[in-house]
């Protein structure tokens, strides 16, 4: 089984929480039982988290050597430039090494199905910001928002929207929905 989830922004990525007050979690979205994330997504990100029984199916998902591509909308503070994206592009040197290299374009705008995120993004008159396309092929920890804070744009918000064949395709936060694996 394979369960494509949007998990909202604020949730845990597990289905229990031992701090003091109690953090929101997978099992207020998930009835399943016996199924667990293929993969992780912050607490603060948003979007699309596959979950299965499958322990085949998650480490074809989640290898490494796979190359599995993730597809990621980050709202950056600022306005890219060419350099900063041309690095993204290159690849970064973070503290755990270098980044294979990204694929990523600026967006016109945010995407017009996008829902709102509660908390909202804080707003600043002062300081524009922009939406990005982002796509990896590695995991590594909290990659995409040291990506970009590395290269002077750092995420404000981050929703993933594909993960390898998988979409979000229109799920709602909260969402989800059983995919042929």
């Amino acid at each position: 089984m394979l369960i494509a989830l949007n998990k909202p922004y604020g949730v845990l990525c597990q289905f229990t929480d031992r701090s003091m007050p109690p953090r929101r979690t997978l099992a207020q979205f998930i009835d399943v039982p016996n199924v667990y994330p293929a993969g992780r997504l912050d607490y603060d990100s948003e979007g699309l988290l596959l979950l299965t029984d499958d322990g085949v199916l998650a480490n074809r998902l989640t290898d490494p050597q796979r190359k599995t591509e993730k597809t990621y909308l980050a709202q950056v503070e600022g306005e890219p430039i060419t350099t900063q994206l041309a690095q993204l592009r290159k690849g970064i040197h973070l503290n755990d090494g270098p980044t294979a290299p990204a694929q990523v374009h600026v967006l016109d705008h945010a995407p017009a199905w996008l829902w709102p995120r509660d908390p909202p993004v804080r707003f600043r008159k002062t300081v524009p910001d922009a939406w990005i396309e982002l796509t990896v092929s590695e995991g590594r920890n909290r990659q995409v928002r040291r990506m970009t804070a590395a290269v002077g744009i750092p995420t404000l918000r981050l929703i993933r929207v594909r993960v390898g064949e998988y979409t979000l395709d229109g799920l709602q936060p909260g969402q989800k929905r059983i995919v042929q694996p």
